[in-house]
């Protein structure tokens, strides 16, 4: 009798110690990635602010539908100009997304930010509005404008809850 009285006190003990340990709250980790390309080769031979793309310039952005394929992104966004918009069509048509519009005079606003905040976005922009992104993002200036030559750089933003990281990729 006495060791089943002793095995049943060691058990609740045992027991009561285990419930004591708190657990520690698992963080929730949460990461929104951006995509930041600049749009492809625009066509100069016609004096426009806005022009279409070259036939360079269409195989380029049907290329960076091919290198995003499997990037599972969630939301296009590209400014309101022809050539951005071109860019992104082809990654935008193949995955069924909407491409939505973005004024570059705001880059990074708290609407944005709520937008796509756990998400991954793929933005298409321009030669100083990709860097100037990126840069906003990063509360600091360290990427300048892209040379006009430069259409096949790849601005790879990730945010991990608040710590932010950057890698470029050259598709040129």
């Amino acid at each position: 009798m006495k060791k089943l009285i002793f095995l049943l006190a060691f058990i609740t003990l045992f027991v009561s110690c285990k419930s004591d340990k708190k657990e520690e709250p698992k963080q929730e980790v949460e990461t929104t990635v951006y995509y930041l390309i600049r749009h492809a080769e625009k066509d100069r031979s016609i004096k426009t602010d806005d022009p279409e793309l070259t036939e360079k310039g269409l195989e380029r952005a049907n290329n960076w539908a091919k290198i995003l394929n499997n990037k599972e992104i969630d939301l296009v966004y590209s400014t309101d100009y022809k050539r951005t918009q071109q860019t992104a069509s082809p990654f935008a048509s193949t995955h069924k997304l909407e491409i939505l519009s973005y004024d570059s005079r705001h880059l990074y606003n708290d609407e944005f930010k709520a937008q796509t905040k756990g998400k991954t976005v793929l933005i298409v922009g321009h030669s100083n509005t990709t860097p100037a992104f990126v840069n906003t993002i990063l509360g600091s200036q360290k990427y300048d404008k892209i040379d006009d030559s430069d259409n096949g750089k790849l601005f790879i933003v990730s945010i991990v809850n608040d710590s932010i990281s950057v890698k470029i990729e050259d598709y040129n």
